[in-house]
């Protein structure tokens, strides 16, 4: 005879004569050591953490699985997402800002805020071609990047920015009060007879004094940087809420006398654009 699993309750009851509460309890019952046999049966997976330890009772070990925490998830999920390392090049104008640039359109803008015109490429040839031998720790191409780098980064034209460091140095030959020691590009601190002015630990970080004090002449924003400039907050305590906005204000204040210097350096960098 064929038994329906509701007939075989019934019989099964009948059988052990069992009440419905205590027939309900062993259902509960039958079912727990059904799931628990399943889970020690269960394999651990092979990425789980895996602690054992070891009873001296016992000529086994047992083992604890310990879960990974929320945190160490996260890490191990980010970590998959990590650029490689020569994925890591930085150029400077597509980085983030959280300030706007206006574009630099045409050579007729003298503004010192903008974007470059002039390509590096222009710039490096224009700088060999005055001097196939500049007297720099690095080589032509990476002064050059370096003005780009930090320019972008501050909103500064480094093209520019880059005229007026060749006609400070003399296309980097110096002679003058600064030596190349320095990495002192744009003569901050100098003042003649024999004043060297500021020293730098690096042409980079030069090239970033240079960028910063040309933005606290510009702008009262703040350089997303931390300040090497040592006379960035001499110009923004005397200037307070007034910039400077084009190259040609810089005349007497920059360089004195410096009746020209605005447009001497606006000079250059028309000249660079035609390398």
């Amino acid at each position: 005879m064929v038994y329906t699993s509701r007939q075989m309750t019934l019989n099964e009851k009948n059988l052990y004569g069992v009440n419905d509460l205590e027939f309900s309890q062993a259902k509960k019952f039958f079912a727990a050591a059904v799931l628990g046999a399943f889970a020690i049966s269960f394999p651990l997976t092979a990425d789980a953490q895996v602690k054992r330890i070891h009873d001296p009772k016992l000529e086994t070990k047992s083992v604890e699985r310990k879960l990974p925490t929320l945190r160490e998830r996260v890490a191990e999920t980010m970590s998959k997402f990590k650029p490689a390392e020569d994925e890591k090049n930085f150029y400077a104008f597509d980085s983030a800002q959280n300030f706007s640039v206006p574009t630099t359109l045409s050579t007729a803008d003298t503004s010192i805020i903008g974007t470059p015109i002039a390509t590096q490429q222009q710039c490096v040839k224009y700088l060999l071609r005055n001097n196939p031998h500049p007297n720099l720790k690095v080589s032509a191409e990476e002064i050059v990047a370096y003005y780009y780098e930090e320019g972008a980064r501050e909103g500064i034209r480094p093209d520019v920015a880059f005229a007026q460091a060749l006609k400070e140095t003399g296309f980097f030959r110096y002679g003058g009060d600064v030596i190349p020691e320095q990495n002192n590009y744009c003569g901050l601190g100098t003042t003649g007879g024999g004043v060297k002015g500021e020293f730098f630990a690096t042409p980079q970080l030069g090239v970033r004094a240079h960028i910063q004090h040309l933005l606290a002449y510009s702008s009262t924003r703040r350089p997303t940087m931390p300040v090497v400039d040592p006379r960035y907050g001499l110009v923004r305590q005397a200037y307070g809420s007034r910039t400077l906005g084009k190259w040609q204000d810089l005349n007497g204040r920059w360089a004195v006398p410096g009746r020209y210097y605005g447009q001497e350096i606006l000079s250059m960098f028309k000249d660079i654009l035609i390398q």
